[in-house]
């Protein structure tokens, strides 16, 4: 019986791994994805530009 107590925590950590991947695959997409593809799609454009963030004005300061 010193096998199955050796085993049972593999088996459950493998189940449960398999469960979250599951999870996160069919959470990809949905009503959302458009929204983050375009919030993505603009970052890459600023990062290509050499421009920084969104111009947000410092704590204090009016713009």
């Amino acid at each position: 019986m010193e096998y199955v107590s050796a085993l049972l925590p593999p088996v459950v950590m493998a189940v449960f791994f398999a469960g979250l991947v599951r999870v996160i695959v069919k959470t990809q997409g949905g009503a959302a994805k458009a929204k983050e593809d375009a919030a993505v799609d603009a970052a890459l454009a600023r990062a290509a530009r050499g421009e920084s963030g969104p111009a947000v004005p410092a704590p204090g300061r009016e713009a």
